[in-house]
């Protein structure tokens, strides 16, 4: 792809925000970023009039949208991709819960096929989330029971990175997941402690045994306690470990997301939707794996009213964090953008606007809603508002 420009931005850097500034890209990926370059001869440029431009959102925990679930119908994963751009998000990790065996070969050979040949481009499915099947019973929330297992270290033997998985959800007070947390985190898997009953001692084993990472923090977890603090206490003291948290209003008080937020601060904090198949779409019936979810007024359940997921978006869980924890807009672009590519080892190429890393872009507007998207450098996304007062004009 030729080079192009987008100059009058305020850049979104890790660390500060920089007004006027310029991010050129060619090939896919970022070449410049920073104080305006001087444009080539017939070099295609936009002016961003003062919007803001970060890094593309990365959501690192997605069972689906657009009535569409991964774990049921893996090959949707291409599809949901294609539309995941209009929230800001270029990159995802496809969740794959707790199921009959035969569904993580199948999502992984969905992931492997890549998209239908003519299949519109969207965000990058950056490898499988594996949320299950090693969880604890007393904690699965809306997981099957009976598919169920204890920690195999052999069932995960082929699951690497090559291969496609990239996160695995573990409850690591289960027998036997000492040596499969080795093991992942030996061939290059991220493992999280989630769906779990473990008391602070037995999480501090996992995280001594490799756990780098808490699924959807205080949810499916023993209650943080002020005598026996859990697997929370135990994310929340650990000067290493990240949390992921839904901010969506109904999965965490906002009380114990500022709780949150000031353990962890900015770096240590991510972001996730746990987004089911409404995502998109508004209330109504849904799937998630085997089993049917009940979206109503914002808020997904299974029948008995187990929270069961959400109907979040990334740059809708932005604006929540900004709203409930003053944090800067740098600090909770870096929640969504750099601390998920950080998590997955990934910060060199993603979650930033640096020169070398890809072209994967978000405009937004101040109150951080997403105007346009661009995935290696390509337009994916254009709010219709912006497209009908002229954005697709500014490009010169």
């Amino acid at each position: 792809m030729p080079p192009f420009t987008i100059f009058n931005a305020v850049l979104v850097l890790p660390d500060r925000e920089l007004p006027g500034g310029a991010a050129r890209f060619e090939g896919g990926s970022l070449t410049h970023v920073g104080p305006p370059a001087e444009l080539a001869p017939g070099e295609a440029a936009l002016d961003a009039g003062g919007l803001y431009l970060a890094p593309g959102l990365i959501d690192l925990q997605l069972n689906g949208a657009f009535g569409f679930d991964f774990t049921a119908d893996p090959a949707a994963i291409w599809t949901v991709a294609a539309k995941m751009p209009r929230y800001g998000v270029t990159a995802f990790l496809p969740a794959i819960i707790t199921a009959p065996r035969a569904s993580i070969p199948a999502a992984l050979a969905a992931l492997g096929a890549g998209p239908l040949p003519g299949a519109a481009l969207g965000a990058r499915p950056l490898g499988l989330h594996l949320e299950g099947p090693f969880l604890n019973p007393g904690r699965r929330g809306a997981h099957p029971p009976r598919h169920l297992r204890l920690p195999d270290p052999a069932a995960a033997r082929d699951w690497t990175p090559a291969r496609g998985v990239r996160l695995v959800t573990l409850a690591p007070e289960l027998p036997g997941a000492r040596p499969l947390i080795e093991g992942l985190v030996a061939s290059g898997v991220v493992v999280a402690a989630g769906h779990s009953a473990a008391t602070f001692a037995e999480a501090q084993d996992g995280l001594a045994a490799g756990v780098t990472y808490g699924t959807h923090l205080f949810n499916a977890m023993a209650p943080l306690d002020h005598r026996e603090p859990g697997v929370a206490g135990a994310l929340l003291a650990d000067t290493h470990a990240v949390v992921g948290l839904i901010a969506d209003g109904v999965h965490v008080h906002p009380a114990m997301v500022n709780l949150a937020w000031r353990a962890k601060g900015p770096r240590q904090f991510s972001l996730v939707t746990d987004a089911v198949a409404g995502l998109g779409l508004g209330d109504g019936r849904y799937r998630l794996g085997e089993r049917d979810v009940t979206v109503a007024a914002g808020t997904a359940r299974l029948a008995g009213g187990t929270l069961a997921g959400s109907v979040l978006s990334l740059d809708q869980a932005l604006r929540n964090l900004r709203a409930i924890t003053g944090c800067s807009v740098p600090e909770a672009l870096a929640a969504a953008a750099e601390v998920p590519a950080r998590v997955l080892g990934l910060s060199g190429r993603y979650g930033r606007l640096a020169p070398g890393a890809a072209a994967d872009l978000v405009l937004l507007t101040p109150g951080l809603e997403v105007v346009a998207t661009w995935v290696g450098g390509r337009l994916v996304y254009q709010s219709e508002r912006f497209a009908r007062n002229g954005l697709a004009r500014h490009i010169l």
